[in-house]
């Protein structure tokens, strides 16, 4: 595995690459590598000759009271990691390189950037958009493999690939959890042993929510309102939001509609440590 730090020489490397007819996969993280990451290494495999793995802690889409500063960044730890799931160049630019002095440009991703997430972290979207637009025209990758876990970022970063008219295939890839059903994140090792217990009420609400649908009830609103209730019941847990949204357009919906997917979208605060989490369903 090659390490690169400069934007222009792995520019090189993905030029040379593309001569070569390798089919260029490419898997973005902003490091503290986990088994969630490294599925979607696993995936960027089976369908890539060549994977480039990227770490860049992208300064632009954290607010200001966010974790950009105690954002963990383990780099020897993770390029032991990548090296061992077979990543072949791993780029980590500095913030300097990505954006420059006299750097001014952004990308605005539309009114789906305003909900949820969007809601909840101004201006988030728009950095985790240009940054992916640079690191797609830096890596040059003809796949790009994103996790669900962040479905509203994957949901908008397929809608910008598209506007552009970039000519890249976007893949998602599922979530990944721990043995107690909690969704793999970076920002897991911030919970205390206590708050780790009561995080699993994430996942209890997905299963709550599963149940209902099973039974075929369609007040989808309703059942939203009984997760967040049960959410609410850990003493250290607060939902930013909790409801359920159309799968392709990330409308909210209140109603079940036969043969049509939704999904569950949440946002929970356990103490300090914000969390997310969702799960798509098959309305029967």
């Amino acid at each position: 595995m090659q390490i690169i730090n400069d934007p222009a020489e792995m520019q090189k490397i993905a030029e040379k690459l593309r001569l070569q007819h390798q089919y260029i996969g490419v898997v973005m993280t902003m490091g503290a590598l986990h088994e969630g990451h490294l599925s979607l290494v696993k995936l960027a495999k089976a369908h890539a000759g060549t994977v480039i793995m990227t770490i860049f802690v992208n300064p632009t889409q954290f607010g200001p009271d966010e974790d950009f500063h105690r954002y963990p960044r383990p780099f020897e730890q993770d390029a032991a990691l990548a090296r061992s799931a077979g990543v072949d160049y791993l780029f980590a630019p500095s913030t300097e390189a990505m954006y420059p002095d006299g750097y001014s440009t952004a990308i605005d991703p539309g009114p789906i950037a305003t909900r949820f997430e969007g809601a909840s972290r101004p201006g988030h979207f728009s950095g985790v958009a240009t940054v992916v637009v640079k690191l797609l025209g830096i890596t040059r990758p003809h796949l790009a493999v994103f996790g669900e876990k962040d479905v509203q970022q994957l949901t908008i970063i397929r809608r910008v690939v598209a506007d552009l008219n970039i000519a890249v295939t976007i893949l998602g890839a599922p979530v990944t959890r721990e043995s107690d059903g909690l969704a793999t994140s970076s920002r897991n090792i911030y919970l205390s042993s206590n708050e780790r217990q009561q995080a699993t009420v994430l996942y209890r609400a997905i299963g709550h929510a599963k149940m209902e649908i099973d039974k075929g009830r369609a007040d989808l609103e309703a059942i939203a309102a009984e997760a967040d209730a049960l959410v609410r019941s850990e003493p250290d847990a607060e939902p930013d939001y909790l409801c359920f949204v159309d799968d392709a357009t990330f409308e909210p919906v209140t109603q079940a509609v036969t043969g049509k997917a939704c999904r569950l979208v949440m946002a929970v605060r356990i103490g300090n440590t914000r969390l997310i989490d969702n799960w798509r369903f098959e309305c029967p």
